[in-house]
Order: structure tokens, then sequence, then C-alpha cells
């Protein structure tokens, strides 16, 4: 039993999700999309951190176990429902409209090209209450400006409970920066997606 309320759930009417996370989050997303529900409508967009210069092999790996078509965008590629796409390395992936993404290869933020805050932000602006974003394992706190955003634009927030992350850094920095909606282990953030 999942023990959530699919009616309130169906309710939010989300449009988007979307999931930032660095050290220790490449396992549970693989993990996530590996039970999702093969039928799931919306689109899944990622900020995973990775290496600058290892652009082959990261897509390839989360393919391996997506129930989804996995996808890195390039600039101005529509944004299309019951796809994962996942920040090319070095870029950062912002949400132009509800139809286009944009690529960016200006500064670092935290640190991080793709930057969780960056995706978060752009996506705060577009879909504002139709967001669903995720926060999970990392080693920085880049993601929190993103969470704080969305939340001030009626958006919906998840956090990976801390007592399952490797790193508790990111998703303690995002429940400090905006009060999450929900604190969950990664298997009941997939159960909820997948009443959605």
């Amino acid at each position: 039993m999942h023990g959530f309320d699919e009616a309130n759930i169906k309710k939010n009417k989300f449009e988007i999700v979307v999931i930032g996370g660095s050290a220790g989050s490449f396992p549970v997303v693989s993990r996530m999309l590996e039970k999702l529900n093969p039928a799931f409508k919306l689109p899944i967009v990622m900020c995973l951190h990775r290496l600058k210069d290892k652009r082959e092999g990261f897509k390839e790996a989360l393919e391996i176990k997506s129930v989804l078509p996995v996808v890195e965008p390039n600039d101005k590629d529509l944004i299309e429902p019951g796809k994962v796409f996942i920040a090319p390395a070095n870029y950062h992936l912002l949400i132009e409209t509800k139809e286009r993404f944009g690529l960016a290869t200006t500064e670092l933020i935290q640190y991080s090209r793709p930057s969780i805050d960056v995706l978060f932000d752009s996506c705060a602006d577009v879909f504002m209450d139709k967001a669903l974003s995720i926060v999970l394992s990392g080693a920085n706190k880049d993601g929190a400006f993103g969470v704080k955003r969305i939340k001030k634009k009626g958006g919906f927030v998840m956090v990976q409970d801390l007592e399952e992350c490797s790193m508790t850094t990111m998703p303690e920095a995002a429940i400090n920066a905006a009060k999450p909606d929900m604190i969950l282990p990664s298997m009941k953030i997939l159960e909820y997606l997948n009443c959605l």
C-alpha cells in the first residue's frame, strides 16, 4: 500500500517533474527509473552533477535501467511527455518555454555546470504551480535556491529522506531553503510518481 491519497495527488495536475542530485544520487535515480510506471506521461527533467569532460556513458547507463527513453537534449529541443531528459555535461539546462529547452555555458553555479538551481529556477518561471521538484542526495547546496523559487511560484517540493542519503548537504540545504511538501525515502517518492 503506497499510503498516498491518489485523488489529492491527481488534483495537483503537474505538467513536469524536475529532479536534482549529486553525490550518491545516480544509483537512486537508476532504481527509480527502473521501477517507474512505463505509462508515465509527464516529462522528467534531471540535473545530476557530472564530470564536465566525461560526455559518454552517463546517459547510456541510465538507459539500461530506465523504462522510459532517456535523452540528452540539444538547445531548443522539444520537451516531450513520457521521456527522461538529462542535462548534458558542462551545459546548464534551462526550461525556456513549456515546449522548449535551452542550453547555456554561463558561469558555474555552486561549482557546477549543469546546475540544479538554473534548471529549477527556469522551471519555476515557466511551469509555476504545475512543477514537481525532487532533491536527492548530494554534497553541495545546489538546488536550494531553485526549490525556494519553485515553492514561491506555487510548485511542489519533495526531498529524499536524509537517513537514506549518502550525502546530506544538498537535501538539508533544500529543506532549510524551502519547507518541502514531502520528505520521503526514494522508493516512496517513486510510489508518489507512479500515482500521477
